[in-house]
């Protein structure tokens, strides 16, 4: 491991200026709560987070500008403001598990609900930044981690000291994004159009004496129209996208059609009483994705995550090693007198470890009652935290945390603290609870390891003081996580009782079509299928074998396949669309022949839009959805809204997303900005 001995800061250590202060603090509080309720809805439904480093960046930035705020300001709005995403990737991935899975009967605000869930995620939260605390010195320095958004991050914040910050983009996208959202809501639109196409009845001969009558058709769907849906395919862009969607095209267009053709007249059990026509066929499709595709989605993203690890053994293998030699260096030398390699005290990051690991004992005892399975439990927390904290942060000084395997990591946990409590005789809802837990705690360890990481680096380019930046994202720890409940119950009880006014109904909820949670559906069959032998096996078997064709033939990415199976056709449709804009524009800019720093400032500006363009619809989102819990009657505009004024906002999307990035390239002699993109 090399150091760069030269290396110094922006602001230099014997510089006084503002840094933790009051404004900075609630600002940064303030875009916590709310990016981090924007990732639950986006993750909750579209299986993916979006980094919160760069929106916090800017919003900081355009804020504390009023107040003339210092940079170092800047840096602590920024590192508090996108700890919420964490949070929020680490409760989405696990905490609907335990609806899901059956162990939580209801989800509603009550006081034991709120608790339950708001331990996990400080619990976990407090101990991810312990344990990055022990951590930080060695490898915010190390020049072989390259920390690629951390350094995009830090050059933002250097250019808002001399000109523009891109919040005029990422607002003005944001306000979009709401308008869409707050018109699809009040019927001024149709969110999606679908017809079920019939196939004609035929019969297929098997052997000699032997055939099958066939039957059934295909489910017709547009992309949905959402903005966020369609600024995250902009963001992962045209080939992880078209990933994506190939597996919405394999779930509708082959797995479920197939099925129907064979045994359509079998499930018509699933079908609701009362629905006729169309609409009953419609409901069978649906079923049968439900019961049966999904399963095999799930069998494939199981394999897929195992194969992610495996691609990154030899990274996994070196934060491991690296690990325990990591913490005997940051003991020997927490000391220092320089502001700038100041951690909080290495006595209070132990005494802290040690009230969290008896809280999460007492966690573990209550959700499992049996005090050897949750002594247990706690061990495998302690250790995997430590470990994957490790792993997660060296992870994130590789590719960044838009890329970092949080759900691998976390299922990896999962499996081993499954079999310990089939040793230990745990059955039923309480050992899957007790698995869950520790999942839970360990996904949230580590989501907030990699991120406080990352924003360490940030402090460590720009000049913050390490101590005071762990002590804001333990406050912001503290409050997101106290606030996260709140969006996850809005969401699961809107979209219930959404679900129940629905043509035709469907079951609302964690795991629905409206809110399919795919990482936490994975978490909650692997635990019912150890602990209880609950599980689709050879459904499983079939994605897991399908996943496997997958890495044969070399797909960049079978989890994005496996995960848009997974997922309603609208959805990955629409992120399709989203990928498909941002080759539009790429093409564009090839065409004009834009220079490096052209490209960059291109994709930064598309970049910043999608990301408001998300913002803006999950905000509004959660409004409607707490509209739709609270049973407050939404107006409806037309009682049969057009799809053609669907495709005219569509366009206008588009559009925004094409012409404002290119139009807004500069010249090409201007400097290169930092790409926000990797």
């Amino acid at each position: 491991m090399a150091k760069d001995k030269t290396y110094k800061s922006y602001v230099p250590a014997e510089t006084d200026m503002k840094e933790f202060t009051i404004r900075a603090l609630l600002i940064g509080l303030v875009l916590a709560i709310v990016l981090g309720a924007a990732n639950a809805y986006l993750g909750l439904k579209a299986g993916m987070t979006i980094a919160a480093t760069y929106p916090a960046a800017v919003i900081g930035m355009a804020v504390l500008r009023l107040f003339r705020g210092s940079i170092l300001e800047e840096n602590m709005t920024r590192t508090v403001g996108s700890i919420g995403e964490s949070i929020a990737a680490g409760a989405i991935f696990t905490i609907p598990a335990f609806v899901i899975s059956g162990v939580w009967k209801n989800f509603e605000f009550t006081l034991q609900r709120y608790l339950e869930c708001t331990s996990i995620m400080i619990v976990g939260g407090l101990i991810g930044i312990l344990f990055v605390t022990l951590l930080r010195r060695v490898m915010v320095e190390d020049v072989e981690l390259p920390f690629p958004e951390s350094v995009a991050a830090g050059e933002i914040h250097k250019a808002g000291r001399s000109g523009g910050t891109g919040a005029l983009y990422l607002f003005g996208a944001m306000i979009l994004g709401a308008v869409v959202q707050a018109l699809k809501q009040l019927s001024f639109f149709a969110a999606t159009w679908e017809k079920f196409v019939h196939f004609s009845k035929s019969t297929i001969k098997l052997i000699p004496g032997m055939s099958a009558k066939g039957s059934g058709g295909a489910l017709l769907s547009t992309p949905g129209v959402s903005p966020a849906y369609i600024g995250v395919g902009y963001i992962i862009g045209p080939e992880l996208s078209a990933l994506n969607f190939t597996g919405g095209l394999l779930a509708w267009g082959l797995f479920v059609p197939l099925l129907m053709y064979f045994l359509g007249p079998q499930y018509e059990h699933l079908i609701p009483a009362g629905v006729e026509g169309d609409a009953s066929w419609v409901a069978m499709a649906n079923g049968i994705w439900r019961y049966i595709v999904r399963p095999i989605a799930i069998g494939g993203m199981l394999m897929s995550a195992g194969y992610t690890l495996y691609k990154m053994r030899k990274s996994l293998a070196t934060g491991l090693s690296r690990s325990i030699a990591d913490v005997k260096k940051a003991a020997t030398t927490s000391g220092s007198e320089n502001r700038l390699d100041k951690d909080i005290n290495i006595k209070f990051v132990g005494i802290g470890l040690i009230v969290a690991a008896i809280f999460t004992f007492f966690i573990y005892n209550y959700f499992s009652h049996n005090v050897m399975a949750a002594l247990v439990a706690t061990l495998v927390m302690i250790v995997a935290g430590f470990f994957f904290a490790a792993v997660s942060g060296y992870l994130v000084g590789l590719i960044g945390s838009s890329n970092n395997p949080i759900s691998g990591l976390t299922l990896s946990t999962l499996i081993v603290a499954a079999l310990l409590m089939v040793v230990l005789g745990m059955k039923g809802s309480t050992g899957v609870a007790s698995v869950l837990g520790v999942a839970g705690v360990v996904c949230v360890a580590a989501a907030v390891a990699g991120e406080m990481l990352q924003d360490l680096k940030v402090g460590h380019i720009l000049g913050g003081t390490p101590w005071k930046m762990q002590i804001g994202d333990i406050i912001g720890v503290v409050i997101a996580g106290a606030v996260m409940f709140f969006p996850l119950v809005v969401l699961h009880q809107g979209d219930i009782r959404q679900g129940m006014a629905a043509t035709p109904p469907y079951e609302g909820g964690f795991g629905s079509e409206g809110i399919p949670a795919p990482q936490a559906s994975l978490m909650a069959l692997l635990s019912l299928g150890i602990i209880g032998g609950d599980m689709a096996w050879p459904l499983i078997i079939v994605g897991v074998l399908m996943a496997i064709a997958f890495i044969l033939i070399r797909v960049k990415s079978p989890m994005l396949v496996c995960v848009g199976m997974y997922l309603p056709l609208e959805t990955t449709f629409a992120i399709f669309i989203g990928g498909l804009i941002r080759g539009i524009v790429d093409k564009v800019a090839e065409s004009r022949k834009f220079n490096n720093a052209q490209k960059a400032r291109t994709e930064n500006n598309g970049v910043l839009i999608a990301s408001g363009l998300i913002a803006g619809e999950a905000l509004v989102g959660l409004v409607f959805a707490w509209m739709a819990f609270r049973e407050i009657a939404v107006p409806q505009i037309f009682k049969h809204p057009s799809f053609l004024t669907s495709l005219a906002v569509m366009v206008i999307i588009a559009l925004v997303l094409i012409v404002f990035p290119i139009r807004n390239a500069g010249k090409p002699n201007e400097p290169a900005p930092p790409s926000a993109v990797f």
